[in-house]
Parts: structure tokens; sequence; C-alpha cells
């Protein structure tokens, strides 16, 4: 992997809010941290996209304070911000054009959540010839209901969707392993 591109995904206020539900990995936000810091360190590329809801009562609406980048994950000044509508963010974005304009054909994709903006971008990366990393650990979702009415735990959506991507779209790694290899670069 040629000195690829940290994209963090919706690492926004609004999804601390109760409404979401119960949710997996309280660490995702420190493990990326610990990914942009090390990326910043090494003076590698960084791109952050922010899901901009058009419903208003969405806690990611812009009219709303959730709309924010956390703070662990708010971008510098030079850092290019991408901000998207729907789950993928290669959607009405230009961060393809933006990606190949730089040369940039490798990707290690953080944020949330892991089975919607995470997942569907992860896949499009995939199909449109990028190498990708996803980093387990610093992903994170919530839990679901079945369409039979199931509870689904936030764990279990997060390890189903991780499964579901690598070896197709992506290999999957922790915050360490990635590391490693940044190291390796």
């Amino acid at each position: 992997m040629h000195k690829p591109a940290l994209l963090l995904i919706d690492v926004q206020k609004g999804f601390d809010s109760p409404a979401w539900g119960q949710r997996n990995n309280p660490d995702a936000e420190s493990n990326i941290k610990r990914l942009l810091d090390a990326w910043r360190k090494h003076d590698r590329p960084i791109i952050h996209v922010k899901h901009c809801s058009v419903s208003p009562k969405s806690p990611l609406h812009p009219d709303q304070p959730g709309n924010d980048f956390k703070d662990e994950a708010s971008p510098l000044s030079g850092e290019p911000e991408f901000s998207k509508t729907v789950n993928s963010a290669f959607i009405g974005t230009g961060l393809e054009d933006y990606l190949r304009e730089k040369d940039l054909n490798a990707l290690v994709i953080v944020g949330l959540t892991t089975d919607h903006c995470v997942s569907t971008s992860t896949r499009m990366a995939g199909n449109l010839g990028f190498d990708v990393t996803l980093v387990s650990d610093a992903t994170a979702t919530f839990e679901r209901t079945d369409t039979d009415g199931v509870h689904i735990s936030a764990e279990e959506m997060h390890r189903v969707n991780l499964a579901s991507l690598n070896g197709e779209f992506c290999v999957v790694k922790s915050t360490t392993e990635t590391l490693e290899l940044l190291d390796e670069k």
C-alpha cells in the first residue's frame, strides 16, 4: 500500500445522541484519534467526510450542532472536507475525482457507522479499484431490529458487517496493525 490516505467518515457529534440506541466500541474515537495523530506526524494525506442530512429533525442536519465534527477528529487547516447527503462518500461529493487527481489509490477508512456510511463507502471504494483497509476498532455502530422484530446488538451488527466486507471490498485490520503498516512505509 503506497502512502494511503486516511478517510474519516462521519465522525460527528450527532452520533452521541441517545436516539440512535446502544452503541458498540466506545473506544472508536480514541482509536480514530491515534490514527489521525499518526497520519499527521507522518505527513500523510487525510480526508474528512461529513454527513449533512436532508432531514431537518436529524442530529446530522447542517442546522443542528450534531453536524459538527467531534473534537478528536476535527480537520486542521488544509485537510480536505467533503459533505454528503447519502450513505456513500463518493456520491455527489467530488471525492473520487480528488483521490484520482492526487494519485491516492490506497485508503484507510475509519468512522461511523459500520453498517451504513462506512460500509457503503468501503464497498464503493473497493468497486472503484481503491486498495482499502478498514479499521475494525476505529469504527462503530448501533443496535438494530430486524424485519421480524428481533433485536440485533450493536456488536453483532458491527462484526457481521466487517465479516461481509473483509476480503471482498477491503482488508480489515485493527488500529495497532494499521499503525504498524504506516511505520513500515
